[in-house]
């Protein structure tokens, strides 16, 4: 047996919370180990805030309308997510593939620029890119490797 959801989302601070919720109450039905939904939450919503605070047309403020898309897959083995939004996207680097723009580490106390790091380092693996096509829009997406409660439903065998 496997999950899987999709949220099309206004791009507001309030949607960040919504999905977050929305995959820990997945992840806890299922029966996933509250550790690594708790990694898993804490890197969709810093992927939210990203698409929240970036993903808007080019010129549109972070304040201003727009929508991004979060999607879900949990199966057996690892459970997948996937951020698009509709901003525009990341810079390209070298050799085409796509990257944050480069800048200063962030330090201890800045509120900003720590997003992508945790992401990286609470997910297995990470992929970050541009939607195909003139709309573009950045597409940020993770996996993990989920562990199980015994006597889980998704637990395989």
């Amino acid at each position: 047996m496997s999950i899987w959801w999709s949220l099309h989302l206004r791009r507001e601070a309030a949607s960040v919370p919504l999905a977050r919720r929305l995959l820990i109450g997945t992840m806890e039905t299922a029966g996933v180990d509250p550790d690594v939904s708790f990694d898993l939450s804490l890197a969709l919503s810093e992927a939210c805030a990203n698409a929240v605070e970036h993903g808007g047309a080019c010129g549109n403020t972070a304040g201003g309308t727009g929508a991004y898309r979060v999607t879900a897959y949990l199966d057996g083995e690892k459970c997948r997510i996937e951020v698009a939004d509709s901003g525009p996207g990341f810079p390209a680097a070298s050799h085409g593939c796509p990257a944050p723009t480069p800048r200063p580490a962030a330090a201890e106390t800045d509120e900003h620029g720590r997003g992508l790091c945790l992401i990286r380092e609470l997910a297995d693996h990470v992929h970050l890119g541009n939607k195909p096509g003139a709309g573009g829009g950045a597409v940020i997406s993770f996996d993990k490797m989920l562990k199980w409660r015994e006597g889980a439903p998704l637990m395989t065998a």
